[in-house]
């Protein structure tokens, strides 16, 4: 590992994360519907995400709309990991990738959220989440890949069983930041009290206040028995329709 100081990663590390930002503020699912000659925006809930673009147009178009949305969460952390990878933070306590990988992925999914281009109405950032922890896990160690792959496939069967979009998703959310948490865990037990160990800790937190609170109203419905259902039964249908 080489050792650089933290005054001479700064600026990289703040430009990574506006642009990851502004990336994030790119909304495939507004693009995709006005290709369809629709605006979601007007459609099913109004959410400018996956779930609902499932229920308007069907499966293959949510899908679509998912793998273009992880990808806004997918090319932040690659470039975090590949521009700091090999360096540690002074001291060697900490990789500098370990903090840039989910800054950058963080600054993405707040872009989606919360995107100027919207007038910070967005979507609420799951595919984004996902597409951050999917690649964060596993582009250190590649046979994380089939873990994670099998997390996202029960996601989908949780979704498929139960219907609950939501709250499949903020487990998904939740599932994958507890694993990458202990991998951090194992990492830096002997260093927890590192202040750069303690930012990457509060990085994986941080993305979990930000889908939470971003699905409020949902949790709000689901205690209430109100909760819009997502049957992926429907969707299938309605692509063959």
């Amino acid at each position: 590992m080489i050792p650089v100081s933290f005054a001479d990663t700064w600026y990289w590390l703040a430009l990574g994360a506006l642009l990851s930002y502004l990336l994030g503020c790119f909304n495939f699912a507004v693009l995709i519907s006005k290709i369809k000659h629709k605006d979601i925006r007007s459609q099913g809930s109004g959410n400018p995400g996956t779930m609902n673009m499932s229920r308007t147009f069907g499966w293959k178009i949510g899908l679509i709309n998912f793998v273009c949305d992880a990808l806004k969460g997918i090319i932040p952390v690659m470039a975090g990991h590949l521009a700091f990878a090999g360096m540690c933070f002074d001291g060697g306590a900490v990789a500098v990738s370990d903090v840039s990988r989910y800054l950058f992925g963080l600054c993405a999914v707040v872009g989606h959220v919360f995107p100027v281009t919207m007038k910070f109405r967005g979507g609420k950032g799951i595919a984004t989440t996902l597409g951050v922890f999917t690649c964060g896990v596993t582009c250190e160690v590649g046979w994380y890949f089939p873990i994670a792959f099998a997390f996202l496939l029960f996601i989908v069967l949780y979704i498929y069983v139960f219907e609950w979009g939501s709250m499949g998703s903020l487990i998904g959310v939740s599932g994958f930041t507890i694993w990458q948490g202990v991998i951090f865990f194992l990492r830096y037990s002997g260093r927890l009290d590192d202040g750069f160990a303690i930012a990457a800790f509060m990085l994986l937190l941080a993305f979990n206040l930000i889908t939470w609170i971003a699905h409020r109203k949902n949790l709000y419905r689901l205690m209430g028995g109100e909760e819009h259902r997502t049957s992926i039964k429907k969707m299938v249908r309605k692509n063959r329709a």
